[in-house]
């Protein structure tokens, strides 16, 4: 994914009341994806724009980039963080070395100098968290952030979805639900590789949920060490319950059963033989996103589960039908990015993310 980062900040008073922005856009179409803004507190000039390209860089990794572009009218950080020039302030260090952090994990990253006049949207943004800041009401046709292609406002609940890593069942190609089933040697290196490129995408201490599913238990084990986090276990994560066919392979399951396994697949509110319904699994997992968005607010949670109910989360996602659970490949170790607004708009950043396998 290739995408402009646009950043700025500034400080009345320098120092002074500070605050930075910054902006997303679609090296394509221009198209605005994302913004951020926030005040500082008394700050200088030059912290209040690296903070800004910090926030850039922290969004644009958010969305899953790989290439980026950063836009700013600071010479200063535009010859620092290309490597020209000395970082000599010391304020300016520890953020400087945070971006750099961030920007490693693109597979390209360039600086640009640009005029000031073209960098306004950040600039706007900077002053209007200032402003804020200072206790003035932002206007009401300029919410912060927003997406505004999709219409949603206000800022969302960010949900990392992650699948868990092989297991001898996955590689048999057998229906794994209750069953509980241990990693192989590859799941937990898959586990390992997930988690990496998790910690690269979210706080230090950000809450990872886990299936209480020994093959998810383990998988968000190595997210909760990457990041820093402990795993909170939520049974609403659990896969789907596949009765009398847990450990069958999809033949096996068909030659036992051919007119329910049909009605099963064609239906998603037929449960299988002393199991479960995709309904119910959808039912379920909808609770759990509910009490997520209810405790987080404007947060971001890691999410370690299975298939069944990761699909049920980008269905929500996409506002889609039962059928994208048939039409969506979801490979082990995957890694998938959804947000829920509060104004009940709903964006999916990524899908079926191996990158980190690869």
């Amino acid at each position: 994914m290739k995408v402009i980062v646009e950043a700025d900040g500034g400080s009345r008073g320098n120092p002074g009341p500070a605050g930075y922005g910054a902006l997303v856009r679609d090296a394509a179409t221009g198209e605005v994806l994302v913004e951020r803004a926030e005040g500082i507190g008394v700050a200088t000039n030059n912290v209040a724009e690296y903070q800004g390209l910090l926030a850039g860089l922290k969004a644009a990794a958010q969305l899953g980039a790989d290439d980026v572009t950063a836009r700013m009218d600071s010479k200063l950080v535009v010859e620092q963080m290309s490597g020209r020039w000395k970082i000599k302030h010391t304020a300016l260090q520890p953020i400087a070395a945070q971006a750099k952090e961030i920007a490693a994990g693109f597979t390209t990253i360039r600086y640009e100098w640009i005029p000031r006049a073209r960098n306004s949207h950040a600039d706007r943004l900077a002053n209007e968290a200032m402003d804020a800041q200072a206790g003035k009401a932002p206007r009401a046709d300029k919410p912060v952030p927003a997406t505004q292609w999709t219409g949603a406002t206000d800022t969302p609940t960010r949900l990392l979805l992650v699948r868990h890593g092989q297991t001898e069942l996955s590689v048999e190609r057998r229906y794994s639900g209750r069953g509980d089933v241990s990693l192989t040697e590859l799941g937990e290196r898959q586990a390992k590789a997930v988690a990496e490129r998790v910690a690269g995408l979210v706080e230090p201490g950000t809450l990872v949920v886990s299936s209480p599913l020994s093959r998810a238990r383990l998988t968000a084990a190595a997210v909760a060490e990457a990041t820093g986090s402990e795993v909170e276990v939520a049974d609403g994560l659990i896969e789907t319950d596949f009765g009398a066919w847990e450990r069958l392979t999809f033949a096996q399951a068909r030659a036992r059963d051919p007119e329910l396994h049909g009605r099963w697949l064609a239906d998603p509110s037929q449960p299988a033989p002393d199991g479960e319904s995709f309904d119910a699994v959808h039912q379920r997992v909808r609770r759990v996103r509910d009490d997520l968005l209810a405790r987080l607010g404007a947060g971001t949670a890691v999410l370690v589960s299975h298939v069944t109910p990761i699909k049920s989360l980008l269905r929500m996602g996409l506002d889609a039908g039962p059928s994208l659970l048939f039409r969506l490949h979801l490979d082990l170790a995957s890694l998938s990015i959804v947000e829920f607004y509060p104004d009940g708009n709903a964006t999916v950043r990524l899908v079926n993310d191996t990158a980190h396998l690869s």
